[in-house]
């Protein structure tokens, strides 16, 4: 299994590539991997990756920079979408700022067109379908829906033996709302790489989640001018992993940026019996 966190500034944008060879993408910024101002994950998995649709696209959550690459989702038309339908259209409109309506007003169409599209025979979370890829997802619904952070998708995925973790930009409010769920504890508690929840910021650090995981990698998706990090706290919390670097020896790290490292690759896989995780920075 391969997972891309691509470099899209202050946003989020992963790509999941299942060992039977099915995308999924997780959330929809865009950015500036190797220098392209105005770079398209999707368009970047047409024109480069040959993909012509997507097995799933999950949206953690429906704020403006989950979602700047919305326009783009037609060309690799999902098979299945996944995100927190139990806020209404008018709450989404209400969690965001009047001058992001026009990508709101896309979002919302897209959710409605593709949500009717979904075959029943079709599931993202039954492991046959996706290479033997284990999927949880999870959603946090009792915060106030002022806050949109507050309710979304987690995304848990478990291959060969290693966990990774993708939680959107949940705070503590709705970590402790998760952590009282069982089935949640024993889905993360053998987390291996940590996507930081809210890109970093201190109000997505949550200690009570570390009394449950212990990974050995965190990653966080910010831009080059992010306001208040917690990367430092994040560090302190994981027990580090050999990364590989296009250029110049591997180096053991503990926290990895999208904003200083550009595009990390997480392969998870076996040797034999052994599991194995391998990390590039491209």
């Amino acid at each position: 299994m391969k997972c891309i966190f691509w470099d899209v500034q202050h946003g989020s944008a992963a790509t999941i590539i299942t060992p039977n060879g099915e995308h999924i993408a997780v959330d929809l910024g865009t950015g500036s991997y190797h220098g392209q101002r105005e770079f398209s994950p999707l368009l970047h998995l047409k024109r480069n990756y040959g993909v012509s649709r997507l097995h799933a696209l999950v949206v953690t959550h429906p704020h403006r920079d989950h979602l700047e690459d919305i326009a783009n989702v037609g060309t690799l038309s999902p098979h299945i979408l996944v995100h927190p339908g139990h806020l209404s259209d008018d709450e989404i409109r209400k969690g965001n700022r009047a001058d992001d309506e026009a990508i709101i007003t896309q979002y919302i169409d897209t959710r409605a067109r593709f949500s009717r599209s979904i075959a029943p025979e079709e599931s993202l979370t039954n492991p046959a379908n996706v290479g033997d890829v284990k999927i949880n997802l999870f959603l946090p619904d009792k915060a106030s829906r002022a806050n949109l952070s507050n309710h979304s998708v987690v995304v848990v995925l478990n291959y060969a033996g290693s966990t990774l973790l993708l939680p959107g930009d949940n705070e503590p409010v709705s970590w402790k709302e998760l952590l009282q769920q069982p089935g949640f504890v024993e889905a993360v508690k053998g987390t291996d790489v940590l996507v930081a929840s809210h890109h970093g910021r201190d109000s997505g650090f949550c200690a009570e989640l570390f009394e449950v995981i212990s990974p050995k990698l965190v990653i966080v998706s910010d831009g080059r001018f992010s306001d208040t990090s917690a990367t430092d706290r994040y560090s302190a919390r994981a027990s580090g992993w050999t990364v590989h670097r296009r250029s110049g020896p591997d180096t053991e790290r503990r926290c990895l940026t999208t904003r200083a490292d550009g595009a990390i690759v997480v392969e998870f896989g076996r040797n034999g019996s052994a599991p194995f995780i391998d990390v590039r920075i491209d």
